[in-house]
C-alpha cells in the first residue's frame, strides 16, 4: 500500500517512512502542505499522513481539499500533530480526518492505528 507522509520535520518524516518501509508499504514524502495536497491528487496513496502547522498550507486545509475533491474525497487521512487538545481534536475530525494521533507518539501505536485504517478502506 502506497502512503503518503506530509510533515516539515524531518525526523518525524524518516521515522515514519522506516517504520511503514519496514511493515511493507511504499512511503511517498512531502515537506509542506502545498507539496502534500500535489502529490496526494497525482499519486492517489492508500493513506494520507498528515502534520497539522506545515508552511504553504496546513493539514487542515489540506485534509479539507482533500475531502472536496472528486478522487481524493475517499482518501483515508490521518492527522499526527503536538496539538492535543479538544478543539483542536475537534477541528481535525470537523476537517475530515479519519483518525488523529498526538505527538510524541508511539512507532507501534501509529502503524497499528494505519493499518487498521488500511484494513478498513
Amino acid at each position: 500500500m502506497k502512503v503518503l507522509v506530509v510533515d516539515d520535520d524531518q525526523h518525524i518524516r524518516e521515522l515514519v517512512r522506516m517504520k511503514l518501509q519496514s511493515a511493507g508499504h511504499e512511503v511517498i514524502t512531502a515537506v509542506d502542505g502545498e507539496e502534500g495536497y500535489n502529490l496526494a491528487v497525482q499519486e492517489l496513496p492508500g493513506l494520507v499522513l498528515l502534520d497539522i502547522a506545515m508552511p504553504k498550507m496546513t493539514g487542515l486545509e489540506v485534509c479539507e481539499k482533500l475531502r472536496e475533491g472528486a478522487s481524493t474525497s475517499t482518501l483515508p487521512i490521518v492527522l499526527i500533530t503536538a496539538r492535543s487538545s479538544e478543539s483542536d481534536v475537534e477541528k481535525g475530525f470537523a476537517a475530515g480526518a479519519d483518525d488523529y494521533i498526538t505527538k510524541p507518539f508511539s512507532p507501534r501505536e501509529l502503524l497499528a492505528r494505519l493499518e487498521a485504517i488500511l484494513e478498513r478502506s
